[in-house]
């Protein structure tokens, strides 16, 4: 088994391929590693490909997927995984403002420190604060809401030990959340590195704003996930339990007055209305149809869960 394979989506990078590669080499045969380089090109509607293929032309080390259309950097960093056959997975950006001579220290940290992940953090950022201002509030938002104590999620530089690529499944926009998805893995010890940052040398960034609202929405999916997947109805059960108690309570206040009222002539107030002229009445009906609801659907996919061929797979580290 190799030492490194290098993880490198890509889209549209023509211009830094060449440059990258020797950078990524030359750290290689510096510090003596035996690796693979593995760029995935996600639809580059550029001459990307062509130069990859070049590249493998002169370095045996260097193999290349190419989507046929864009499939987003999870589906690229998924097919990476799938592929990598080495004892640490790095993985970086292909626009040059990752450094390759982080590389052996990132090494060092998984296999000599013990470290399951180690995340980059780019302190001194070379973005706009476009992008910098809104990624440091995503990243105390899933700090939080995660309980990982990382400064830089998304940064793309990251190392892994190879059983951890093996255990996750990256998918939609689910990059972000790598480290949330190995510590739900059962790989808790994730670590940070402050690494270099360069501006970017060639192109734009493939990036837009819309990237921070369906972070979030992708975040939320993965917490459910992490915490109620295999047991849904504990989810659902109990705020359909809580939200029908609700409205039957109401229900219950409302039937009671109008008994009072009507049947023991005890009046509560001169000015009583009919129940159905009331609006607790109508919330006490939405209570109890959103419980219901919320019941019926924490059965249903409590259903989906136990008939699911996954529903017992579980990730078994030793067997003695």
């Amino acid at each position: 088994m190799k030492n490194i394979s290098v993880v490198i989506p890509l889209y549209n990078e023509e211009e830094s391929l060449p440059e990258l590669h020797s950078w990524i080499q030359g750290v290689m045969k510096e510090n003596n590693f035996t690796y693979e380089i593995w760029f995935i090109s996600d639809g580059s509607t550029d001459k990307s490909w062509d130069i990859i293929t070049s590249i493998q032309e002169k370095d045996d080390n260097v193999k290349g997927v190419k989507f046929r259309r864009n499939f987003g950097k999870s589906a690229a960093l998924y097919v990476g995984f799938d592929k990598a056959e080495a004892e640490v997975i790095i993985t970086m950006d292909a626009d040059l403002q990752d450094s390759p001579e982080e590389i052996p220290e990132l090494y060092k940290m998984i296999k000599e420190d013990g470290y399951d992940l180690v995340s980059g953090w780019k302190q001194d950022r070379k973005d706009p604060l476009t992008k910098t201002i809104p990624t440091k509030l995503f990243n105390k938002a899933t700090s939080a809401m995660s309980g990982i104590k990382l400064k830089d999620f998304n940064c793309g530089l990251k190392a892994y030990k190879y059983d951890v690529v093996k255990s996750i499944e990256v998918y939609g926009e689910m990059h972000r959340y790598i480290p949330v998805m190995a510590k739900r893995a059962g790989f808790s010890k994730i670590g940070e590195k402050p690494v270099r940052h360069f501006p970017r040398k060639y192109g734009t960034t493939k990036f837009g704003l819309e990237r921070f609202i369906n972070g979030l929405l992708d975040l939320v999916s993965i917490i459910f996930m992490s915490k109620f997947g295999k047991r849904p109805m504990h989810l659902f059960g109990t705020f359909g339990f809580f939200t029908f108690l609700l409205g039957f309570g109401i229900g219950g206040y409302l039937s009671f007055e109008w008994i009072m009222t009507f049947v023991f002539n005890i009046g509560f107030s001169d000015d009583y209305y009919p129940i159905t002229q009331r609006p607790l009445f109508y919330f006490s009906l939405m209570f109890v149809i959103v419980g219901t609801q919320m019941f019926l659907s924490g059965f249903v996919a409590e259903i989906l869960v136990r008939n699911s061929s996954k529903a017992n797979n579980y990730d078994i580290e030793k067997i003695s």
